[in-house]
């Protein structure tokens, strides 16, 4: 029998061709443990515990109040009930977010079935919706009531207790665990509803590290009236860390800012390139690890590795500003 799966698609990982050899001009540019805390909160992100209660869209205005800024977004809504992991990005970085709609998600739920059921039954049920799955968004969701194909990656039963089953469920953005209850409950033929709902895991960003709105303030105050920024740098992440779940194209230097004004990615910039195929969104990195663009791959990369000419991945979305880099290229 083969091992379970308990990984997102996402974490697995990939193999790292070499196309070439280069440096990196100093002058232009920084790693992003550079930043400054300004620079951070201008193009950073948090790992957010949500809290009971509030909606997601109220979460992202405290963040903002909190932290004295215009612009921030989330990846990812909660309903209010609903706690745990709320990527949070702070200005620029919300360009980012859009890479967690193929990053997977992870929750940890307790679904309360309306009649007993045998434990063996359980669990063979809920093995059953291992793969993809059909479902219709419930009654008060944001988008329109279709049915729709989703995939779950796993589904670990962790405690099974009289009624109660607490399970672990990995799954692709946009799968609706309530109504994955409602399913499982009418399989087993005695129906069933979700209690509670915890999101431990978007990507590669997990529970662990997710920290709560007053961690988030206190670490703010130490840094505006005391000058202290450990606790606030280790509360504001780069927005490199949500690129994590995307393969990556490591380019020359002398590539940036043609992608900055909207070029498509041609090959004689790439140093570097991730094992794939094409079609995949893959994010496009400085030598120094910095975010430049997201990219939709044109051919496989190992094309990209035998030829010397042409575009390999059409431009999806711009991560860096204009400028950050000399226009060393040629505008036709």
């Amino acid at each position: 029998m083969s091992e379970k799966n308990t990984t997102l698609p996402s974490l697995k990982p990939r193999k790292r061709l070499i196309k070439t050899s280069t440096t990196t001009n100093v002058h232009y540019g920084k790693t992003p443990a550079q930043r400054t805390v300004r620079e951070l909160l201008n193009n950073g992100f948090i790992n957010l515990d949500k809290p009971a209660g509030p909606t997601s869209h109220q979460v992202v205005a405290w963040v903002k109040e909190i932290l004295e800024i215009d612009k921030a977004g989330h990846g990812g809504t909660l309903d209010p009930a609903v706690t745990g992991v709320l990527p949070v990005a702070l200005g620029d970085g919300a360009r980012a977010l859009q890479v967690l709609l193929v990053a997977g998600k992870e929750y940890v739920a307790l679904m309360k079935l309306h009649k007993e059921a045998e434990e063996k039954k359980i669990r063979e049920v809920c093995n059953s919706f291992v793969g993809e799955i059909s479902q219709m968004p419930p009654l008060r969701s944001a988008v329109k009531r279709m049915r729709r194909t989703r995939e779950v990656y796993y589904l670990e039963i962790l405690e099974i207790h009289g009624r109660e089953v607490l399970f672990r469920v990995g799954c692709q953005a946009g799968t609706y665990i309530r109504t994955l209850c409602v399913d499982i409950g009418k399989k087993l033929g005695c129906g069933a509803q979700l209690v509670e709902l915890r999101r431990t895991r978007v990507g590669n960003i997990t529970e662990d590290s997710a920290v709560s709105l007053q961690d988030l303030k206190d670490a703010y105050v130490f840094w505006k009236e005391d000058g202290d920024d450990v606790e606030l740098r280790k509360t504001i992440l780069s927005t490199e860390r949500l690129l994590e779940v995307v393969p990556k194209i490591i380019v020359r230097d002398s590539a940036i800012d043609a992608l900055c004004h909207g070029a498509n990615l041609a090959i004689p910039g790439v140093v570097e390139i991730d094992d794939m195929k094409a079609g995949e969104i893959a994010a496009v990195l400085s030598l120094k690890g910095e975010g430049v663009a997201l990219v939709k791959m044109k051919v496989p990369s190992v094309q990209v590795i035998e030829k010397d000419t042409g575009i390999c991945a059409s431009l999806e979305r711009v991560l860096m500003n204009k400028g950050t880099y000399p226009s060393i290229w040629k505008k036709t």
